[in-house]
Formats: C-alpha cells, structure tokens, sequence
C-alpha cells in the first residue's frame, strides 16, 4: 500500500517537472526562432533576390505582433 502511494506521489511530482521543462523548452524555442532565426531566413531572401517574398513575410510578422502585443 505505501509502495502504490509512493508511485502515486512519484508520478505526480515528476510528471509536473516533466510538463514544466516541457514549458520551458518550448520558451526557449519560440525565444531562438523569434531572435535568431527568423531575421536569418529574411536576410538570406533578401540576399539571395528574393525581396518580393521577404517583404510579404515581414509585413504579416509585424502585424501578427502587433495584433499580439494587444
């Protein structure tokens, strides 16, 4: 019996670790791909004569955070 509710307990305490390193991954992700990704890939099409593409993009991310942020 205390070996079901020490499994319980276990589950219990790990499984909300799990789901908040799970939170905090994802963060981090959305956090690389906003700063570091993104204006990559904008520069490279940019770069690469691709300028009526890369327009389009910016505009649609510039009002997506506008619409966001409010």
């Amino acid at each position: 019996m205390i070996t079901m509710i020490s499994l319980i307990f276990f589950v219990a305490v790990f499984g909300k670790l799990l789901f908040f390193a799970l939170k905090v991954g994802w963060g981090i992700m959305k956090f690389v791909l906003y700063l570091l990704l993104l204006p990559a890939i904008v520069l490279g099409l940019i770069f690469g004569g691709l300028a009526y593409i890369a327009l389009p993009v910016l505009i649609i991310i510039g009002i997506a955070s506008l619409v966001k942020t409010a």
